[in-house]
């Protein structure tokens, strides 16, 4: 349940992302918006797996394939995104 709660934040934190790309620039800032996501998301999956090796106690080798699904399902959709109107 954490990892689709993760999942679910990294999309609001993209639509954020848009909403600011969006005011600044249109669709010009909207598709600069989806590829400057992408390393923000990067650190915030980074930060989740840290904190679920350090304080949840979970081997890396169990983490790391959570942290590639937190981070691809956002990173995708901006990806899609950016494809879409660039």
């Amino acid at each position: 349940m954490h990892t689709v709660i993760v999942v679910g934040v990294g999309l609001v934190v993209l639509g954020a992302c848009l909403l600011v790309g969006y005011a600044l620039g249109a669709v010009a800032g909207v598709t600069r918006a989806a590829l400057v996501f992408l390393p923000l998301w990067l650190v915030g999956a980074a930060i989740n797996l840290l904190i679920g090796v350090r304080s949840a106690g979970y081997p890396l080798a169990d983490e790391a394939p959570v942290f590639v699904l937190v981070f691809a399902v956002p990173a995708a959709v901006a990806v899609l995104i950016w494809w879409r109107l660039h």
